[in-house]
């Protein structure tokens, strides 16, 4: 499975979105950033062991539209959005294994998260249109 970069291939990302209904898990990232480079081929594997889910890279510089009000202190941060709600939104360790771990968990995460960017899914379907 590829990691979609709404820079890149915007219409493709809102063609998969409109098709699948498995969770969007959108890494915000910045292309001067070493640790989200590295990330970036770990981030890339675990799309590929989880395809019925988006993976999402975006460049914080490049599309902070998709970031809304939230600021970014801390590389990676990563949300895990459902079809509703927010799921998680949050810095991690740049170790591939908690995401990992987080996505597995998702099913059981009913609370929506308070303080997080705009839902993934209607945001980029309203942008491509």
């Amino acid at each position: 499975m590829t990691i979609f970069n709404p820079l890149l291939d915007l219409s493709a990302l809102a063609r998969r979105l409109n098709r699948e209904p498995g969770l969007v898990i959108a890494c915000y990232c910045a292309q001067w950033c070493d640790t989200c480079r590295q990330y970036l081929a770990d981030f890339q594997a675990l799309a590929e062991k989880w395809p019925q889910h988006t993976f999402v890279w975006i460049d914080i510089e490049d599309s902070p539209e998709l970031l809304g009000e939230e600021d970014i202190e801390n590389f990676p941060t990563l949300a895990i959005q459902g079809p509703e709600r927010t799921l998680f939104f949050g810095t991690l360790l740049p170790f591939i294994s908690h995401l990992d771990k987080l996505i597995g968990r998702a099913g059981s995460m009913t609370e929506a998260v308070a303080k997080a960017p705009p839902l993934l899914r209607p945001l980029l379907a309203a942008t491509a249109q």
